[in-house]
């Protein structure tokens, strides 16, 4: 069955799809002549010749279409002097028809089976089962990917290079790199350092970080005569008193007072003897004058060294070099400054106090810590120029890292992915399988039927059946007859001359109609009568007459009847019309209570313009003035004024505008006193309908107009039209075994 039709770009159809969806067994389009009708019975026939078109088939399965339209029309009838022929299953050979029932009931069971498979993989709008449910995963897949996209976008762009644009190809490549990346996972904060050389403008190579000598300083730290007390010669006479006072440092800084005052003593100011002098010169000999001097060298070569570095440092951290950590080098080059001070300070002590020992704070674990800073920063800077010098492959070594960066944060997502999709693949392969298997066999079986189906089919019945309908319709003229061939359909004239080149429009037409209607039932070739199909009925009434018109749409009504019962091999159907009576005609329903029933659809085709537009109604959409007419006659309780007028336009409409049969002729059916009441009514209904009301029809009371509501009945059951009365009365509608009444 088709689910929905889309039509675009043919004919009156512009580029904009329009769409036939929630299509059900009976689907009733009506629509003007040109709106764009016979389009849809096209598209329909054969979708394979409209490109921008599309009909959607319940669960995949493609029925047969069978299509009556101009094209039909012209195809069959216009062509050819003759007619093929339709070959329908024959009844005698009972064997063979049991044998077809039986295969085709298999058949229908590998159909639904088919159907059911295909449901499941493909969901009932081919967007669900299975493969639905692989689409999801993927969708998801892909929002998750992007969301890493879009997190990372700002720095890692660079790497995203080529799939930034688009989610799905961004996910096909996770997906691709899943597979071969081999890259080192590095952290976020390093890839995004990275990257912001990398994939810069074009980077520029950095100068190194001159390395930091502190040799000399470690040295100096390491001096002995720090830890010396430097002191006078002891064998002299007074370097007992001078070490029993312990004053040997004060001693020496009062001999130079003492070489400026002339041998008078800077301490008590005494004359002192030459003896004295000599013995001072001799307990400051030439040792301690040495040492001295290494005390003065070393306070002198630390300070200058220390200063170095410390010019050095600033100036290091004044430059601001890109891979430097220059917050940790000054806060290092802090704690240096502090410690160098402090030294400083203890080598001028021990100046001033050579018998003094003195300890410097070692500088040793600082200048680990700022050579750590250094080496560190180049390093970056070897790797920078590296990459520099072969930007190349660092771009595409750092491509591939921010991929399995990615790769890490989505492990999670991407394990369950696969496991999830493996699920739904090895799902989807073996439905496909069973579907694939299947329809095998519905073609082998298929087959079969069409053996079955050659061994007692015939052309016979089709005419027989074609030229009874043709008598009753009142066609006497003309007849169907087996042509020469065997095979095809001639049409002759009682005295057996060929008929067709001098047929009338209407009788061509309703020959075409029941052509086709027979066709329902069989098929051109000798076999394919029992293929499920659907059917579309486009103008099937254009040129018939109006009593015709209903005769028509009653056998098309029995279609409806075989469908709603499942005994033929009819599907669904559509039928396409721009007559009015037609359209009340084949959609009226007894049991449709306002909106449409579950089985049907209604649409109107419509022109904008130059544009065809297809909309959908809940309801029937046909109202005419007519329906209203009968509207006054169901409905109670009834104006006794109005009732006069409504039944004369709905016998003049119906039996004389449609069925062209005059009011007299009607009467003529009656005998003795229904005649009477009948030519009263009709009397009665052309004097009020065409005269001003009096006081007669003022005084026209209940008990009247039931007595000639009645005769109106008998006048439509009498005419065999009481089906019609039926019909339009619709819930007013009661049974009743004698409808005549008495005056």
């Amino acid at each position: 069955m088709i689910e929905s039709i889309t039509i675009a770009n043919v004919a009156t159809y512009d580029s904009t799809p329009e769409e036939l969806n929630g299509l059900s067994k009976f689907n009733f389009l009506f629509g003007s002549n040109g709106t764009g009708k016979t389009t849809i019975s096209r598209v329909i026939a054969d979708e394979s010749g409209f490109p921008d078109c599309k009909v959607t088939w319940k669960a995949g399965t493609k029925l047969q279409p069978i299509v009556f339209n101009r094209d039909f029309v012209e195809r069959n009838f216009d062509q050819s002097s003759e007619l093929k022929g339709v070959f329908t299953l024959g009844e005698k050979q009972l064997d063979t028809l049991n044998k077809i029932a039986k295969a085709k009931g298999e058949l229908d069971e590998l159909t639904t089976k088919i159907e059911t498979l295909t449901m499941g993989l493909c969901g009932v709008d081919g967007t669900g089962g299975k493969k639905g449910e692989l689409a999801t995963l993927e969708a998801d897949l892909k929002d998750k990917c992007w969301a890493q996209k879009k997190k990372h976008d700002a720095k890692l762009q660079g790497g995203f290079e080529g799939f930034r644009n688009d989610a799905e190809r961004f996910k096909s490549k996770v997906l691709q790199e899943l597979v071969s990346n081999t890259a080192t996972v590095l952290a976020l904060a390093d890839l995004e350092k990275k990257a912001d050389s990398v994939f810069g403008s074009a980077p520029t190579t950095e100068t190194s970080i001159a390395a930091v000598d502190t040799s000399k300083l470690l040295a100096y730290e390491e001096s002995p005569i720090l830890i010396k007390r430097v002191i006078g010669k002891e064998d002299v006479d007074i370097a007992a008193m001078i070490k029993r006072l312990g004053n040997s440092d004060w001693v020496s800084e009062g001999r130079d007072f003492f070489a400026r005052q002339d041998g008078v003593c800077p301490f008590c100011q005494q004359n002192t003897s030459e003896a004295f002098a000599e013995s001072l010169n001799k307990y400051f000999d030439e040792t301690f004058v040495t040492d001295s001097k290494a005390i003065d060298d070393l306070a002198t070569n630390y300070a200058s060294a220390t200063a170095r570095l410390q010019q050095q440092l600033a100036a290091i951290i004044a430059l601001q070099p890109k891979f430097l950590d220059v917050e940790k080098l000054q806060a290092e080059k802090e704690l240096l400054d502090t410690k160098i001070t402090l030294n400083n300070q203890r080598i001028t002590r021990k100046k001033k106090e050579a018998s003094q020992v003195v300890e410097l704070d070692s500088l040793s674990n600082v200048f680990a810590a700022i050579k750590a800073v250094i080496e560190t920063a180049n390093t970056q800077v070897d790797a920078h120029n590296t990459m520099v010098a072969n930007l190349t492959a660092e771009r595409r070594t750092l491509t591939a890292q921010v991929w399995k960066y990615v790769l890490e944060e989505l492990k999670t997502d991407l394990s369950a992915f696969k496991k999830a999709k493996g699920e739904l693949v090895k799902a989807i392969t073996a439905m496909t399988a069973k579907i694939e298997k299947t329809v095998e066999v519905k073609r082998k079986k298929t087959a079969d039927i069409r053996k079955l189906e050659q061994q007692t089919t015939s052309v016979q019945p089709t005419i027989d059946g074609s030229n009874v309908l043709l008598s009753s319709f009142g066609f006497q003229g003309f007849k169907l007859a087996k042509a020469e061939s065997g095979t095809s359909y001639k049409l002759v004239r009682p005295d057996g001359s060929d008929a067709k080149a001098t047929l009338s429009e209407g009788e061509k037409a309703i020959v075409a109609f029941l052509y086709f209607y027979f066709l329902l039932k069989g098929n051109q070739s000798e076999s394919g009568m029992t293929t499920d199909r659907i059917v579309v009925f486009d103008d099937p009434v254009s040129s018939l007459d109006s009593d015709i018109l209903f005769i028509v749409g009653s056998l098309i009504k029995g279609l409806f009847d075989e469908v709603r019962a499942g005994t033929g091999h009819i599907k669904q159907l559509f039928v396409l019309t721009h007559n009015v009576y037609f359209h009340k005609e084949v959609t009226y329903n007894s049991k449709r209570k306002g909106v449409a029933m579950n089985e049907e659809t209604f649409w109107i085709v419509r022109k904008h313009g130059l544009v065809s537009k297809l909309d959908k109604h809940p309801t029937n959409p046909i109202k005419t003035s007519y329906e209203l007419l009968w509207e006054e006659v169901r409905k109670a309780p009834r104006s006794n004024l109005a009732i006069q007028n409504s039944l004369r336009r709905i016998l003049e409409n119906y039996f004389k505008i449609l069925g062209g049969i005059e009011l007299d002729e009607l009467c003529a059916m009656f005998e003795g006193q229904e005649k009477i009441i009948c030519k009263s009514l009709c009397s009665w209904v052309h004097d009020g309908s065409h005269n001003v009301y009096d006081d007669l029809y003022v005084a026209i009371d209940d008990v009247m107009v039931d007595t000639y509501l009645k005769v109106f009945r008998a006048m439509f059951g009498k005419s065999g039209h009481s089906a019609h009365y039926k019909m339009m009365m619709g819930d007013a509608y009661i049974e009743e075994p004698n409808m005549v009444a008495t005056a």
